[in-house]
């Protein structure tokens, strides 16, 4: 466990830390597993795709005959399992690549349905379903929106989805819990609902939003159907290497009209330069499946500890997961600030800094966050965010060593019980 001769740790926390990381034996042990697979497979797609020292250059201008930009599509398509690939630092985040695929793939009078409820809370001013009308929304171009609600255990409601996607352009799932309390899917999960959606609609394209999800599992959702997902690259793919920048995955031919929509259309995914990010982007994502896999531990290792300390915590250490984030329902602001306020105590940078929440942009109420990351915003490093609404949860993620990880979660633990809000 940890040495307590850096850290001023109550010492029976330190006991109950000790017990809740070897009752998580098991599951540690697992992700390293998982961890090898995806290692093999990215360092497969590398040695196939003779990657070599003039793809991590860059170029400037245009970006014409850029060979490292072009291998390195070809890299994620193959590490994917799809037909092609869009990896771009132009992509500012996970949320910017969901937009361009969504305008991309969709066309005035198409019907657009998500199928996992409400999508995360950023996309609802894209979609027009939030903000003022005439932003350029997907709605202002004529696009029509619905979703199916999850069911009350907050899994998707197979019979309802299998009725509202017919016919629809584009089912949208969304992999991760959000702002949420559901269950994040798992691969198998998206499996299902791919397949019941490609039999009673089988033109119908379904996109993931994958953020959170890559390689915490073998497989990813377009090698069981999706036809296109996206994410960014200062969350799981990057390997908090990537200092910016998104990914758009899948068939080709919607690929290319996602690439028509951040560049411009003929010219595609044929230009655009890489100002020397592409050694970052490849370095990072052969790194991710390591990185992921510590993330992965240290979430399970405070769903755990913080079940132990009497806090509601999902997912357990014992179930499986599909994303990196474990969801820990503190109950009131104050706890809630004060275990963020412990995450950015732990942290390696910025760890003087006292977060308080804010109205961020692009969010419907005050959020509060805690991320002292070397890559701003990164939540691949440790860090925790929440919307200060009830349940009052905090969302954590992150942790890119097992190590620094669990530290930040002991200085949650501790800043909480220094202020006298929790016991032991």
């Amino acid at each position: 466990m940890l040495n307590n001769n850096f850290f001023d740790f109550d010492n029976e926390l330190l006991e109950v830390a000790r017990e809740a990381e070897n009752a998580c034996s098991l599951s540690l042990a697992g992700c390293d597993t998982i961890a090898e697979y995806n290692g093999s497979k990215i360092l497969s797609a590398f040695i196939k795709n003779r990657v070599s020292e003039q793809c991590l250059g860059g170029s400037t201008g245009y970006g014409y005959g850029d060979v490292g930009r072009d291998v390195l599509d070809k890299v994620y398509a193959d590490v994917f399992g799809c037909e092609d690939a869009l990896v771009r630092h132009s992509f500012v985040s996970g949320t910017h690549a969901l937009s361009v695929a969504l305008f991309g793939v969709l066309r005035p009078g198409d019907r657009m349905v998500s199928v996992t409820g409400s999508p995360y809370d950023t996309l609802e001013e894209i979609i027009g379903i939030r903000g003022e009308k005439g932003s350029g929304s997907l709605t202002d171009f004529g696009v029509e929106y619905s979703q199916v609600d999850l069911l009350e255990d907050g899994t998707p409601d197979m019979d309802s989805i299998l009725k509202a996607v017919q016919g629809a352009k584009l089912a949208y799932i969304q992999r991760s819990r959000g702002y949420s309390l559901r269950p994040a899917l798992t691969v198998a999960d998206i499996e299902k609902i791919v397949c019941g959606i490609k039999v009673v609609s089988p033109d119908t394209i379904v996109m993931v939003d994958n953020c959170y999800g890559e390689f915490v599992e073998k497989r990813e959702p377009v090698e069981v159907g999706a036809d296109l997902m996206a994410g960014s690259l200062i969350k799981n793919a990057g390997g908090a290497i990537a200092r910016t920048g998104g990914y758009i995955a899948g068939r080709k031919d919607l690929v290319e009209l996602c690439s028509y929509r951040l560049t411009c259309v003929g010219m595609g995914k044929e230009v655009g330069c890489s100002l020397g990010t592409n050694r970052e982007m490849y370095l990072g994502l052969f790194m991710a499946p390591d990185v992921v896999s510590n993330a992965v531990k240290t979430a399970t290792f405070a769903s755990e500890l913080f079940s132990r300390l009497g806090f509601a915590c999902y997912p357990k250490k014992n179930e499986q997961r599909g994303d990196i984030i474990t969801v820990l329902e503190l109950g009131s602001e104050e706890l809630l600030t004060a275990f963020c306020q412990g995450i950015q105590k732990g942290s390696p940078i910025d760890s003087f800094v006292s977060p308080e929440s804010w109205e961020m942009p692009g969010y419907d109420s005050k959020v509060i966050m805690a991320a002292g990351a070397f890559t701003m915003g990164a939540s691949i490093e440790l860090s925790a965010d929440a919307p200060i609404r009830e349940p009052y949860a905090a969302w954590l993620q992150g942790g890119i060593t097992y190590t620094s990880g669990k530290i930040g979660i002991m200085c949650a633990a501790q800043e909480m019980l220094s202020k006298g809000l929790i016991k032991l």
